[in-house]
């Protein structure tokens, strides 16, 4: 079922949660012990993160430095198939820009499509961490919204090679990010508000945001997407705080506030154990406020761990 569908359907606020694939040479049994604690609250569906490609330096044996491109985290497209013949829960793997080129692309959806899977999430995706700016592959989409073009394209039937004998259109519910705080990356928030609506408008059917703290700037940020005429459903992600490094880490990485409150709040916190604790209890005000405001959904960034989301989620749903 497509996410907007759920959406549609729904009698409550729909719990939904994201996952990361395991590291290479791991297996996917990490990835079942983080789903099974939650599925007494029914996730309505489950997003998996991709991951491109890094560059590494290693040591020769001749003493020089040599580079390698490898890919840490593969998957994506198997673990969400066995996720949704496993357990019978619809999945949103994620799908990127960066490190492919517009028939990689192609062939990707089409491997959804042929798995029954009629979700996506469309990204830009960061760059590799040795590189200070996002660059495209040659030919390669520049833009999320560029990425949303070409899925909705073959929404309709419309593949990149023009002399198929019978082009069948896929039928992809297409999700895109938003950004509360606005992107790192966007001089100010009208203009991230404007690239938001070139994907809405590019055929996007949904938005989920980054994380965020303050439901007051998810609250604005809805009102500010209204007023431009973005209409579709808007989905908060979420975030529990869980480790003190997090107050320094995730504004650098993610670009947003922490509200004083909690920051007092971890700061005095004993060791982690605590600060866990402290996150809990704040992501479950948030989660309950945000339903009260009437979002459609709840979605929870896991990190490929639950233990935390449980016991949001036994307080809330």
């Amino acid at each position: 079922m497509k996410v907007t569908d759920h959406i549609k359907n729904a009698k409550r606020t729909l719990f939904t949660i994201e996952l990361l694939p395991p590291l290479k040479g791991e297996n996917i049994n990490s990835i079942y012990q983080a789903i099974e604690p939650l599925l007494l609250y029914e996730p309505s569906y489950i997003n998996v993160t991709y991951h491109r490609e890094e560059v590494v330096y290693k040591p020769r044996p001749d003493g020089l430095i040599e580079s390698q491109v490898i890919r840490k985290r593969p998957g994506t497209v198997s673990i969400a198939a066995a996720i949704r013949f496993k357990y019978g829960i619809d999945v949103v793997p994620h799908m990127i820009c960066g490190g492919f080129r517009p028939q990689e692309t192609e062939d990707g959806l089409i491997d959804l499509h042929f798995l029954g899977i009629d979700n996506v999430l469309a990204l830009r995706g960061d760059p590799p961490k040795n590189e200070k700016a996002f660059v495209n592959e040659s030919g390669g989409h520049v833009h999320a919204s560029d990425l949303v073009h070409q899925i909705s394209r073959l929404n309709k039937g419309i593949y990149l090679e023009e002399d198929l004998l019978h082009p069948t259109p896929t039928d992809f519910c297409v999700g895109v990010a938003g950004y509360p705080e606005k992107h790192s990356e966007s001089p100010n928030m009208e203009t991230d508000l404007m690239h938001l609506k070139e994907k809405v408008d590019a055929g996007a059917d949904y938005i989920v945001t980054q994380l965020f703290f303050d439901n007051r700037k998810f609250i604005k940020f809805v009102e500010q997407c209204r007023a431009i005429g973005i209409k579709v459903p808007i989905i908060p992600g979420l975030k529990p705080l869980s480790v003190k490094n997090h107050l320094n880490l995730l504004p650098g990485v993610f670009s947003i506030d922490i509200p004083m409150e909690l920051v007092q709040e971890v700061q005095k916190c004993k060791d982690n154990t605590q600060v866990r604790e402290v996150g809990i209890e704040w992501a479950i005000a948030q989660s309950k406020e945000l339903m009260q405001f009437g979002v459609p959904a709840l979605h929870f960034y896991t990190m490929g761990k639950s233990d935390n989301v449980c016991k949001i989620a036994k307080a809330i749903f």
